[in-house]
């Protein structure tokens, strides 16, 4: 199996709704992205995939949260932006965007330097 890890930033605001504490009031985060792709076969010249185009699925996705306000944006004005579910959504819709024969394997999102979570789809 090989993997390749592509990361990328954006910025949002957003509320945790039903939280007791400061977070639950309107404040936004420089959030950083980390996408690992996996899969087994190489192509004729040694590549898993093109950096250049995973990037540009990336982005494509992020773009779509970038400069919002979090809890208005589908699907979080209905499911609560933590981290954790963030990860997942990124995760769920690069997925959908990826080639055949490659697989979003993880996403890590940081809201600071300190914090981040991260989803795995198969464990």
């Amino acid at each position: 199996m090989y993997k390749l890890n592509i990361e990328t930033d954006f910025s949002a605001a957003h509320n945790l709704r039903g939280y007791e504490g400061k977070c639950e009031n309107l404040h936004g985060h420089n959030y950083r992205v980390k996408v690992q792709v996996s899969g087994s076969e190489l192509d004729q010249i040694g590549m898993l995939a093109d950096f250049k185009v995973l990037k540009q699925i990336i982005e494509e996705v992020v773009e779509r949260v970038d400069h919002s306000y979090l809890n208005e944006v589908e699907p979080f004005n209905e499911v609560n932006p933590t981290a954790e579910n963030i990860a997942r959504c990124i995760c769920e819709e690069v997925q959908q965007r990826l080639p055949a024969g490659l697989k979003a394997s993880a996403v890590w999102c940081w809201e600071s330097d300190k914090c981040s979570a991260g989803y795995f789809p198969d464990e």
